[in-house]
């Protein structure tokens, strides 16, 4: 199955015949398709923030995304997903693969996923980012104090 749309629809339906399209979703009914997956599968290699992820990471679900930009933030190799080489579609297949054949394994992920990012809301997700800002800028008056 595949949600979201886009100029890359056209290709991905001749690249995946067998593939469910659901185009855009959003709000609850998002929410519901995310419940019905087992595994949720992120292939894009440049994303930065990754809603998406996170969203699938809230339902509950493990999650197998690129080793590369966002994910590298919020999946942990091996404890709430797979990452996997970026636009290998080969390792990306294994990793759904070994998902699929092992519920145990995809319960665990899926169970540590949705504690990580419990406490990230907007507010908790702003906060954190003000830090930064605030550590950078300590940093930054010790080096011309100096």
């Amino acid at each position: 199955m595949v949600v979201g749309d886009g100029p890359s629809r056209p290709g991905l339906e001749e690249a995946l015949p067998g593939a469910v399209f659901l185009g855009r979703r959003t709000g609850d009914d998002l929410a519901r398709v995310f419940a019905s997956f087992d595994v949720f599968a992120h292939t894009g290699p440049f994303e930065t923030f990754c809603q998406t992820v996170q969203e699938a990471m809230a339902s509950g679900l493990p999650v197998v995304a690129p080793a590369a930009g966002g994910p590298l933030d919020l999946v942990a190799h091996g404890h709430t997903g797979l990452l996997v080489p970026p636009r290998d579609a080969n390792a990306v297949r294994d990793a759904v693969r070994a998902l699929a054949a092992d519920p145990a394994l995809r319960t665990a992920f899926g169970a540590a996923g949705r504690a990580m990012v419990e406490g990230r809301t907007w507010a908790a997700v702003g906060d954190q980012l003000i830090g930064h800002y605030a550590n950078v800028l300590a940093a930054r008056r010790t080096v011309v104090a100096a």
